[in-house]
């Protein structure tokens, strides 16, 4: 991929293996900064274990990792988490309300997000800010979903990595969700890092997409690569004929 962007995140030759098994061979490229990029490709192709690399959750067998320009293994780790958030598709919440879940990033740092601030999140989100004390277990899989990237907002990160966020979702609150993205992607500047199983989700969101398969990444660019890619293995798949 020709990049005209500063990297937000750079791979040179990265791998991680567990045991024998090498998941991710020798990843090399960058994610452009204030961009976002999607990630592609059948189950088991590394996806979830690269993003994890970017915040820390592990750490490469082989090669660099740099996170704007710094080698990853020289950030504090909770500093590294404040500066790559992350969302998950189970948007897992801890018991209690929606104001406890917007805290609790700040709580572990023993201070207090203040009600007007969490409201403002909400609000960031497409939320009323009237579910502040609304117990989380009587929101919809879509409020969750904005309630889980608006507490991954209280660190202001830099970086935001996604994985798989909608694919539970029905289609009125993917739509909310994809759109929630690209706004904070304008608003400020955030570099977003997608995995998505919807191709076209990833056409259509994605300024930039990768496509990987068993570890390794076998096409890069533009999103609109993926109406017509270059390698054989990539157009089977975008077809649905790869395993």
């Amino acid at each position: 991929m020709t990049i005209d962007y500063q990297p937000a995140i750079h791979f040179n030759h990265v791998g991680f293996s567990i045991g024998d098994f090498r998941i991710l061979k020798g990843i090399t490229g960058s994610f452009p900064e204030g961009k976002i990029t999607t990630l592609v490709g059948p189950s088991g192709a590394g996806k979830t274990t690269l993003l994890k690399l970017c915040n820390g959750l592990l750490s490469p067998d082989e090669g660099e990792l740099y996170i704007k320009g710094e080698a990853v293994n020289q950030f504090n780790p909770v500093d590294l988490r404040r500066m790559v958030g992350i969302a998950l598709q189970s948007a897992p919440m801890v018991s209690g309300t929606v104001y406890d879940n917007l805290n609790l990033p700040l709580e572990l740092q023993n201070q207090k997000l203040p009600v007007g601030e969490a409201e403002a999140l909400l609000e960031d989100v497409g939320l009323a800010k009237d579910l502040l004390n609304r117990n989380v277990k009587d929101l919809s899989g879509g409020q969750r979903q904005k309630v889980s990237i608006a507490r991954t907002l209280v660190n202001k990160p830099k970086v935001l990595l996604l994985d798989e966020i909608t694919s539970s979702l029905d289609r009125t609150s993917l739509k909310e969700i994809e759109e929630l993205i690209v706004k904070i992607n304008e608003k400020y500047g955030t570099t977003i890092i997608w995995i998505t199983h919807n191709l076209q989700q990833a056409l259509e969101i994605g300024d930039y997409t990768w496509v990987m398969m068993d570890g390794e990444v076998i096409e890069t660019g533009e999103s609109e690569l993926l109406n017509d890619p270059h390698n054989d293995e990539v157009r089977r798949f975008v077809k649905g004929e790869a395993k």
